[in-house]
């Protein structure tokens, strides 16, 4: 059946807001716990496969809802069993999702934004600069798609919040998925297999730190000083480091989760031994995290990674320094897994941007 595309998804609505249509409609309020069940339990794709729901009311949600609005127009799976679906939304913006599949792990990242206004010198998302951003459901279906494409042994063990867009921009849609991804009655996902990452909003650090659930914080740093950092993530220039390590700070002082910073190595850039010191002398005193990530080379960015040896040096010399390190592993690297890479094939493809050359 297709779907009127004015409709609005189901997974707008939090728990509450569901039993209140359901009472409006003169349902049973308990009638939204069994609709969420199936959606985020038993993996439907359609409101009429919920057969204890009664008939008049499918019909009714039928009419009123999507269950999934999105529509998937590329799905690659990698070499190391890494998916990545492209996901074409109601006005004909597209996002992306992944599933990083690790022994014990099945890893879901996903995005809050069509594009990014962050303008990160390395990364593919912000090169279309930032359209809107995503609802509150428009980010929960990327979880469900993934969810059904997992056999019926697998479940969604962890959620990182890397994907296309700033999440702590849109914070106000983003806490109630995460709310809904933690509940009960949603997916049941624990807020410590929940990681955010942020570019370093100050403001927005103390916000979720107020919010009274403890995720896991990643701090994009990608630099240890202010003049290389607003080289590589210009909206630097108006916040500072000391700012950012300050609200980290506060961040684990409320919620007594250790902070990662985050450090994409970029040849020649942010690579070198001095850059390693300054990290290091950073980051030492602080009960930190550094996640190095080499370079995903993206074929519009005149960016790449370093040698292997040189990222040995890098790690070694945080290690000496007393800083927690570890280097991340690249998965789905044959199939465009990086942010907003597939995103910018598509949009290169319908023709509606010029060629980027670097």
């Amino acid at each position: 059946m297709t779907q009127k595309p004015t409709l609005p998804p189901i997974t707008n609505l939090s728990r509450a807001e569901l039993a209140q249509w359901c009472e409006e409609n003169d349902q049973a309020s308990f009638r939204s716990d069994q609709i969420r069940k199936w959606i985020y339990g038993k993996r439907v794709h359609q409101f009429e496969e919920m057969h204890d729901i009664p008939a008049s009311l499918r019909e009714t949600l039928e009419k009123e809802f999507h269950l999934f609005a999105s529509e998937i127009v590329d799905h690659r799976i990698a070499s190391d069993r890494t998916e990545k679906l492209l996901l074409k939304l109601h006005d004909g913006e597209h996002v992306e999702t992944v599933l990083m599949r690790e022994t014990s792990r099945r890893t879901v990242c996903i995005s809050t934004q069509v594009g990014c206004a962050m303008g990160c010198v390395f990364c593919a998302s912000g090169l279309l600069g930032l359209k809107r951003s995503l609802s509150t459901g428009e980010i929960l279906e990327q979880i469900l798609r993934i969810d059904r494409l997992l056999s019926p042994t697998e479940r969604i063990t962890n959620i990182v919040v890397m994907g296309i867009g700033e999440p702590l921009a849109n914070l106000k849609n983003l806490l109630p998925a995460l709310e809904t991804l933690n509940e009960k009655g949603g997916m049941g996902i624990g807020v410590r297999r929940i990681t955010i990452s942020t570019v370093g909003l100050p403001d927005k650090i103390i916000e979720l730190s107020n919010f009274g659930k403890a995720f896991n914080l990643a701090v994009s740093l990608h630099a240890p000083n202010d003049t290389l950092r607003t080289e590589i993530v210009p909206i630097n220039k108006n916040i500072g480091i000391q700012k950012i390590l300050k609200a980290a700070d506060t961040y684990f002082e409320k919620t007594g989760r250790r902070v990662t910073y985050e450090y994409v190595l970029l040849a020649g850039k942010n690579d070198q031994p001095e850059h390693a010191k300054q990290l290091a002398s950073l980051l030492r005193k602080r009960n930190a995290h550094v996640n190095l990530i080499p370079m995903n080379d993206v074929e519009e960015l005149s960016f790449h990674k370093p040698l292997e040896p040189q990222t040995q040096e890098f790690t070694k010399i945080l290690e000496q320094g007393g800083v927690n390190v570890t280097v991340r592993k690249r998965k789905g690297a044959d199939i465009d897994a990086a942010c907003g890479q597939l995103r910018l094939i598509q949009e290169k493809e319908n023709d509606s941007i010029v060629p980027l050359t670097t």
